[in-house]
C-alpha cells in the first residue's frame, strides 16, 4: 500500500493518496449541485497552485492547504487524464463572482478556480487556500468546501469536497442530503511535517466515478 507523503518544498509532490481497495465495488462519490457561483468566464487556468496569481508578488490570504487524491472507477481502476474543474470561495467565504452578495472582502490575489487533469495513475494534486464558510440564510451557514466538476472517460460528476472536523458540516443541508453518502464527500487530514508554509494543512480526498 502506498501511503500519502508530505509536500516537499520546490517539488510540488503531495503524495499519490492511494488506499487499499476493499473487495467488491467502491461507493461512488456523492453528487451535489453546481451551485450559484460557477465562474462566469470559462476556466482557462491550468495551475495546480491557487495561492498565487502569475505576475503578482503577494500570496492569497488564508491558511494554505495541500490536497491530493486519485480518481478511479468503482472497481478501483485509475481514470487517467480525467478533467477536474475546480472553484471555491476565498478565506473569508467570498466568491470572485458578481452574484455573490456576501459582504466579506474580496481577495485581489485569489482567483479561486482552475482546471487540472489526472496523471496516468489517476492522481491529482492542488495547493490552495482553505475556503471560509459563509451565510446562506439567517439559519444556515455553509461550511468550508470546494466545488469539483469531474469528467472521466464515461462519467461526469459534479460534487463538493468538505473538510473533516468542521462543526458546520453537521448542520449543512447540502452535505447531509448528499446523494451517495456524505462520507464520500469529506477530505481527511494527514501529517503535515516539513511544509514550507507555517500552519499549512495536508488533506487527502479520493474521487470515485460510476463508470470511470
Amino acid at each position: 500500500m502506498h501511503r500519502p507523503t508530505v509536500p516537499i518544498e520546490g517539488s510540488h509532490v503531495y503524495g499519490d493518496a492511494t488506499h487499499v481497495l476493499a473487495e467488491g465495488l467502491r461507493p461512488a462519490t456523492a453528487e451535489e449541485i453546481v451551485g450559484p457561483y460557477f465562474p462566469v468566464r470559462p476556466i482557462v487556468s491550468t495551475t495546480n497552485d491557487l495561492t498565487v496569481i502569475a505576475g503578482r508578488e503577494l500570496r492569497a490570504l488564508g491558511q494554505v492547504v495541500y490536497i491530493s487524491g486519485r480518481v478511479t472507477d468503482r472497481r478501483g481502476t485509475p481514470v487517467q487524464n480525467a478533467e477536474l474543474e475546480i472553484w471555491q470561495a476565498n478565506a473569508a467565504g467570498r466568491y470572485p463572482h458578481p452574484a455573490d452578495e456576501n459582504t466579506a472582502p474580496i481577495d485581489q490575489n485569489f482567483d479561486g478556480h482552475t482546471k487540472i487533469r489526472t496523471d496516468l495513475e489517476g492522481n491529482w494534486r492542488l495547493k490552495t487556500i482553505k475556503p471560509g464558510g459563509y451565510p446562506v440564510t439567517p439559519d444556515w451557514c455553509r461550511p468550508p468546501h470546494i466545488h469539483f466538476d469531474v469528467r472521466g472517460r464515461a462519467s461526469r460528476l459534479v460534487t463538493q469536497m468538505y473538510f473533516e472536523g468542521e462543526p458546520l458540516n453537521e448542520m449543512d443541508i447540502l452535505l447531509q442530503r448528499s446523494w451517495g453518502g456524505k462520507e464520500t464527500a469529506i477530505a481527511h487530514y494527514v501529517g503535515s511535517t516539513g511544509l514550507p508554509e507555517p500552519n499549512a494543512l495536508v488533506a487527502v480526498w479520493n474521487i470515485v466515478l460510476l463508470a470511470g
